[in-house]
């Protein structure tokens, strides 16, 4: 069967003119999983202008991490929230310290300088983030909310150990990926 898309190749590229060149580079190419990451704290500043608010939180699943969505409509990359993720050894409720439990090996807790919109995404203190699955995840297992207090909001991400990660700001949200392994 190879014999004949390689042939079917070979004409497609005499009938088209196209040189060796075009089809290497045309052809899909596996993408090798990201080193470098690290475990330590991400953290950049925000602008106090930043009018944007937390409406969801999606998930999903990628072939080297695990990825979290914070949708921050209003954001941008020139304005955006300011946000601070670390892996602590407990996560709480940052005025009260009352301990929210969080299932995993290792905790990332994930503060941003943006409100919730009780409008559109409706969390309660403690509460799982909802809509959120972790069955079948290979490094999330849970996420909590640990509520708003003095300009930010708290999340609490349990993954399956301390893995490296990285942040990304993009219009409208904040990404945090989690590799699956070092």
């Amino acid at each position: 069967m190879k014999a004949w898309a390689t042939v079917l190749a070979a004409m497609t590229l005499v009938l088209t003119g196209a040189g060796t060149t075009s089809a290497v580079a045309a052809a899909p190419q596996a993408e090798a999983c990201q080193a470098g990451w690290g475990s330590i704290t991400k953290a950049a500043p925000g602008s106090l202008a930043m009018t944007g608010s937390l409406t969801d939180v999606r998930t999903g699943e990628h072939a080297c991490y695990d990825r979290m969505v914070l949708d921050i409509p209003g954001m941008t990359t020139a304005d955006p929230a300011g946000y601070w993720v670390q892996y602590v050894p407990s996560f709480s409720h940052p005025p009260s310290q009352t301990g929210i439990p969080v299932a995993g090996g290792a905790i990332i807790e994930i503060e941003f300088t943006a409100p919730v919109d009780d409008s559109r995404y409706h969390v309660r203190l403690a509460d799982p983030l909802p809509g959120l699955d972790f069955r079948g995840y290979r490094t999330f297992r849970d996420a909590k909310f640990g509520g708003h207090y003095d300009g930010g909001t708290h999340i609490g991400l349990g993954v399956r150990a301390k893995l490296p990660f990285r942040v990304t700001v993009l219009p409208d949200r904040l990404v945090v990926d989690v590799a699956h392994t070092w």
